[in-house]
């Protein structure tokens, strides 16, 4: 697939993602804003160690984070982030499981079509790996939520 192609799916996909948040509610968006992006920062740092590691790769150069994996960081990452904390925070187990049907979606479905398009591959990991990879973020991401719902509490 040509880079200006992969370009213009990046970019649907980001505005796509983004299209669902006028639904979403302001105070619940500057609520939970603060966590999604936390866990949006500590995924580039993740991709930045594994990267070297060569877990999956995507077929275009240049083979920067910018090119590859930031449209998806900024795009589906965090908004199924925004949104799973305003559908169950306030309940892990049902958290734990809308994580997971989003996690499973992303790493069995969604780069089987990114592998049959060209765009990216698993390289050194399986998809079962690769969503261990994304699903331990849901227990951070709780975590740094119930932190800033509950920091008055915690810092006494």
């Amino acid at each position: 697939m040509s880079l200006k192609n992969q370009w213009i799916i990046s970019i649907t996909m980001i505005i796509l993602s983004w299209l669902s948040l006028p639904f979403y509610g302001w105070r619940q968006f500057k609520r939970f804003l603060p966590a999604s992006m936390l866990i949006v920062v500590f995924e580039a740092i993740n991709v930045k160690l594994v990267k070297n590691k060569k877990w999956w790769i995507f077929y275009n150069k240049p083979n920067s984070y910018f090119n590859n994996e930031f449209p998806f960081n900024i795009g589906p990452f965090i908004v199924s982030s925004l949104w799973g904390l305003k559908w169950s925070f306030g309940n892990l187990r049902k958290f734990l499981v809308i994580n997971a049907a989003i996690n499973i979606f992303f790493a069995f479905i969604y780069i089987t079509i990114l592998e049959k398009i060209k765009i990216a591959r698993l390289v050194k990991i399986n998809k079962f790996q690769f969503f261990l990879y994304f699903y331990y973020k849901a227990f951070l991401l709780y975590g740094i939520q119930y932190f800033f719902e509950n920091k008055t509490k915690l810092l006494k």
